[in-house]
């Protein structure tokens, strides 16, 4: 067994990669929303970046170690606290069993990351462990975690496995019920370069123009650029509902559906944009105005309701080298976490 829950928080969730090849018969993909603060949470307990994590929204939960665990928070800054301390950010942190962490509601960002050496080991469904709560499968039954459950953890790998044996070594030394090193990843995770997370007028996403520019008025395309936006409360996992000035539709007739992904920009009949999430729909047929770049959908399940946003317009060549800058920082980030052994 690796965790209970005493209390779920606002919404707290297990998630992994996604589940891939399914989008043709109408499956989303799902996955972690903000997947460098995911992928970097597995880093640091020696797992795959792909391993199932729990994924927290806003207001954190409150979680009983059932074994010794090593554990990494990430993410939204949440306060995650033990024993009467703040548990370290971003670093492999050994938790003795029984210990209790508790997460506070999220002072900066919206999603916070919970890894487990060895992942969280519910049963897979079509090929990944994540919820998809619209669905309602993967994860605890398809549906947000609550009160009572417990959550499995894998097998930890030889380098998470020598990590814990050192901090538990040290926790028992400090006579404390955790213990983490004195290395961390770098706090302000992998926006790619040139975006802005906390810019004087709202984060910055990076977008490409879409191919409907028939579909709104000239007026529309430019106001989508130069105009900030506010998140909307109603905002999810299946997309980020944004409030500002209204696009004009040049086209007043519902369009033929074709497929979407996470980053797209939908603009329905009001005017206000939607930009897709991790558990949008496989399909749509509202005009889509921009797609924001991959490397900055991070950003973009960061935002909490109020947030302001702005877009930039990039080319698809930008994009893409954006995106390969980010995977190359994270294979070093993969490699010095590797490097890293205790006693050395």
């Amino acid at each position: 067994m690796g965790l209970i829950v005493r209390s779920p928080g606002l919404l707290t969730t297990v998630q992994d990669g996604g589940r891939a090849g399914y989008r043709a018969i109408g499956v989303t993909a799902g996955g972690a929303m903000d997947e460098a603060a995911f992928r970097t949470a597995n880093l640091l307990v020696g797992n795959p970046e792909g391993a199932a994590a729990l994924e927290m929204t806003l207001a954190g939960a409150e979680l009983e170690a059932a074994d010794d665990l090593l554990i990494a928070v990430t993410g939204a800054e949440m306060q995650p606290a033990a024993d009467g301390g703040r548990l370290p950010f971003r670093r492999p942190v050994w938790v003795r069993r029984g210990t209790v962490i508790r997460f506070g509601r999220a002072a900066r960002g919206c999603r916070a990351y919970v890894a487990v050496a060895g992942g969280i080991a519910v049963p897979p469904v079509l090929g990944g462990r994540g919820t998809d709560i619209r669905a309602g499968f993967g994860g605890a039954d398809g549906r947000p975690l609550r009160a009572g459950d417990a959550l499995p953890a894998g097998a930890p790998s030889a380098w998470a496995a020598a990590w814990a044996a050192a901090l538990a070594a040290e926790a028992a030394a400090s006579g404390r019920s955790w213990a983490a090193p004195g290395w961390c990843a770098l706090p302000e995770g992998f926006a790619g370069g040139g975006s802005a997370r906390d810019a004087a007028d709202g984060v910055v996403l990076r977008a490409v123009p879409s191919a409907d520019p028939e579909a709104f008025t000239a007026e529309a395309r430019e106001r989508f650029f130069r105009e900030p936006y506010t998140a909307a409360p109603d905002s999810d996992r299946m997309g980020v509902r944004l409030n500002g000035p209204p696009l004009e539709l040049a086209v007043r007739t519902e369009m033929r559906s074709r497929g979407v992904l996470p980053g797209t920009v939908q603009v329905p009949a009001g005017g206000q944009p939607i930009v897709l999430g991790a558990d949008c729909q496989t399909t749509g047929g509202y005009p889509v105005i921009a797609h924001v770049a991959a490397v900055d959908l991070p950003l973009l399940a960061q935002l909490r309701p109020g947030d302001r946003v702005r877009f930039r317009p990039i080319g698809v060549d930008e994009a893409h080298r954006l995106l390969l800058r980010r995977e190359a920082e994270l294979r070093l980030l993969a490699a010095g976490i590797r490097c890293r052994r205790p006693n050395r």
